[in-house]
């Protein structure tokens, strides 16, 4: 039997691979390493591809880019993609294929193509929206009334970037002179804990979600391949479910993340995001003087027809007095002229019971009984009624309708 030694079997296989492979192909991989190594600059990189169903492995290579091809690469593919070259994405790359009877299978890059990784981008970010739509939560913080005046405002951005500085130098400046309250809740903008970071500092802003008006996420400059961090799902599913309206201002003009679809608004600078708030309170304030000016309006209209009215009724009492005057004059005529008929009558009937009754007097005085020959018989002045008030010897004194005579009682029976 004819055996071979290990490198004559590696030798074989390389040149048949090279046979086989004359040329560089196209593959489309996920990375799952990316190492620069720190003196040469060579990148090397490991390839997988997975099952789509069970997300198990099914295929492995290793890979490499030369430096010189790296350094032209990875700003090209970053710049056009606005996505990091580093692991966890998918891409479309030009490699040819080489074997080495010591370090064994590689492939060598040699030119990339973003357009795949775009695409690739693209569809998770739909497939997070989707998700989000089916979840019911997909416009929901769209949905929030954005206060009338946001003044109380709780921004997310990292202490030192340049961003957060415009921003607040924005609203400080603002010719208006419209005041705000801005508290930072400090945060990563780049890097690998970008999403932990903001979903933390969004919890801390939850906690005491009442102090504020509207919560602000900007990231000013930066890398643009620092995007991919804000299309995640976790990130969109809390903004998108947040109980205060989110205003974004990432600081990139060429594509929208998906935090910005689920966010109630979305500028493209920290610059912008200030100016929105200001605009903001210019139409509170345009609604304000509307308000102000219909008032004063209504008022002015208000006041002019009570003043007409009150001239005409001015114009009118002189009249309305005299009439009254005179009807007034004239029921006091009639009441006096009542008055007189009243308190004539009235005399008139008195004057007839008086002469009734001096009738009566004068039929019951005794001057007319003495002149129709009654006597009255005094003792000591006095009336006598009967005899047994006389004694004997008691003088009496007899009173006649004409003169009086006196008399001593002699016997009394």
């Amino acid at each position: 039997m004819d055996t071979l030694s290990l490198y004559d079997l590696n030798a074989l296989v390389r040149r048949s691979l090279e046979q086989c492979f004359p040329e560089s192909c196209w593959i489309q991989a996920e990375l799952s390493e990316v190492r620069v190594h720190p003196s040469t600059g060579h990148c090397y990189l490991e390839f997988i591809q997975k099952d789509p169903r069970s997300n198990s492995l099914v295929a492995k290579a290793r890979g490499m880019v030369w430096s010189n091809v790296f350094r032209l690469l990875k700003p090209y593919f970053e710049e056009s993609t606005g996505q990091a070259f580093a692991a966890g994405i998918k891409v479309m790359v030009q490699v040819s294929v080489s074997f080495h009877e010591l370090y064994g299978y590689s492939l060598t890059v040699e030119d990339i193509d973003p357009a795949y990784t775009l695409g690739d981008m693209a569809r998770r970010r739909r497939e997070i929206l989707l998700q989000l739509q089916a979840e019911g939560v997909l416009t929901l913080n769209k949905e929030l009334p954005m206060p009338e005046l946001p003044q109380r405002i709780a921004v997310i951005s990292s202490a030192t970037a340049a961003g957060y500085g415009d921003f607040c130098h924005q609203l400080e400046n603002d010719p208006h002179g419209y005041r705000f309250y801005v508290e930072l809740f400090p945060a990563m903008m780049q890097g690998d804990k970008v999403e932990d970071s903001l979903l933390s500092a969004l919890d801390r802003v939850n906690a005491r979600s009442g102090e504020f008006d509207v919560v602000v996420i900007i990231r000013g400059g930066g890398a643009t391949s620092d995007l991919s961090c804000f299309d995640t799902y976790l990130l969109a599913a809390a903004c998108a479910q947040f109980p205060l309206p989110v205003l974004t201002g990432i600081g990139h003009e060429r594509d929208e993340t998906v935090l910005d679809a689920v966010a109630h608004a979305s500028v493209k600078t920290p610059t912008a995001a200030a100016a929105y708030l200001i605009s903001r309170m210019d139409e509170a304030a345009a609604r304000l003087r509307g308000l102000s000016s219909k008032l004063y309006d209504g008022l002015t209209s208000r006041l002019q027809r009570e003043r007409l009215a009150l001239r005409q009724c001015g114009n009118r009492i002189p009249a309305a007095a005299l009439r009254t005057v005179s009807a007034v004059r004239l029921k006091v005529l009639d009441a006096d002229k009542e008055l007189h008929r009243a308190v004539a009558s009235l005399m008139q009937r008195h004057r007839h019971r008086l002469e009734l009754l001096r009738q009566r007097v004068d039929d019951a005085s005794p001057r007319k009984l003495l002149a129709r020959g009654y006597t009255i018989t005094l003792k000591e002045g006095k009336a006598v009624k009967d005899v047994s008030e006389l004694g004997e010897g008691d003088l009496l004194v007899t009173r006649f309708g004409r003169g009086e005579a006196v008399s001593e009682v002699k016997s009394l029976n």
